[in-house]
């Protein structure tokens, strides 16, 4: 602005654009709008490792459209990516690895945003603690953020029954499966204050610690629940599934390499060394023995308790 105005200007005209969907600010930002995301199979990574071809199939016939160099098509995908900040990426046979229901389909897809991933014809309702609250004189509020993710596990468990949907196949089956998308805001924030880079080995031992401890609580909660109240009607069907997820879990909040059990690619186990919070670490072993112990004797009220979503409608 001082620039312009050594140069003689005394004022500056910003254009505004109509809200409209047929206005001119949408017309100019053609298919920016949205987020698109492209679903990759651990053939394709290992067809990319290779250089070798790989076939574009026909959704509509499954025939072989055309035949395209694998690492060709990523390096399209990434200078996307980095042009326009899409396509996102999603790992499908990862993805269905740690799929708690496996046994009513393939998580083929996700919400806009990427953060709710399950089956068709489903939703969550999202909930975000803010991260930053928690944080006083000095010291992350350890058993403060427990309590908080056990509320709101309860809270967005009621929701459930409270909510509308926008179709009566998403209802319903949302209400089999109580799908539950706790998750948490501002890791920034709290990183900035406690002093740790972003993106530092501090910075992503506590942002996994973190993550650790509210998953495993939320699912620990959702055991108990179900001891009063019932499993999820899919559970039965899923238990050997989903006992199995929580048990990759739980191996890794202890920082494990090996002993998952059928994955292809192993998860980079919790940082618990780095952890610039050591209780954070043990807090999340701990909750992950509850959440397994729990879920072999009262099975789990909920397929799904937490989601890291870019925003979310409730922040606390």
């Amino acid at each position: 602005m001082l620039d312009y105005a050594k140069q003689g200007y005394d004022s500056i005209e910003f254009p505004t654009y109509d809200t409209d969907w047929d206005s001119e600010a949408y017309s100019s930002v053609s298919g920016q709008n949205s987020n698109n995301s492209i679903r990759v199979t651990n053939a394709f990574l290992h067809a990319v490792e290779k250089d070798a071809d790989w076939q574009l199939i026909n959704r509509t016939d499954g025939k072989v459209a055309k035949t395209v160099k694998a690492r060709d098509l990523w390096a399209k995908v990434g200078h996307a990516a980095w042009a326009c900040a899409d396509p996102g990426i999603q790992f499908h046979d990862t993805v269905n690895e740690w799929h708690t229901c496996p046994n009513d389909g393939e998580i083929r897809g996700s919400n806009p945003c990427s953060e709710y991933m399950f089956l068709d014809d489903t939703a969550c309702n999202l909930a975000s603690l803010n991260l930053l609250t928690f944080y006083k004189d000095g010291k992350f509020m350890a058993e403060d953020y427990m309590h908080a993710c056990r509320l709101w596990t309860l809270t967005l468990e009621v929701s459930v029954t409270m909510a509308q949907f926008p179709s009566k196949e998403i209802a319903q089956r949302s209400y089999d499966f109580r799908t539950l998308g706790l998750g948490y805001a501002n890791i920034g924030g709290l990183l900035m204050n406690m002093g740790h880079g972003y993106d530092s080995e501090e910075g992503r031992a506590l942002c996994g610690s973190l993550s650790a401890l509210m998953t495993g609580v939320a699912y620990a909660t959702s055991a108990e629940m179900a001891a009063e109240l019932g499993a999820f009607a899919g559970y039965a069907k899923n238990a050997d599934a989903m006992l199995k997820v929580i048990r990759n879990h739980r191996n890794d909040a202890m920082g494990k390499a090996t002993g998952y059990e059928g994955l292809s690619v192993p998860p980079v186990p919790l940082d618990i060394r780095g952890c610039p919070d050591a209780r954070l670490a043990d807090l999340a072993m701990g909750a992950w023995d509850e959440a397994l112990d729990l879920g072999e004797k009262h099975g789990k009220r909920n397929a799904q308790t937490t989601v890291i979503a870019p925003t979310a409608p409730l922040v606390w």
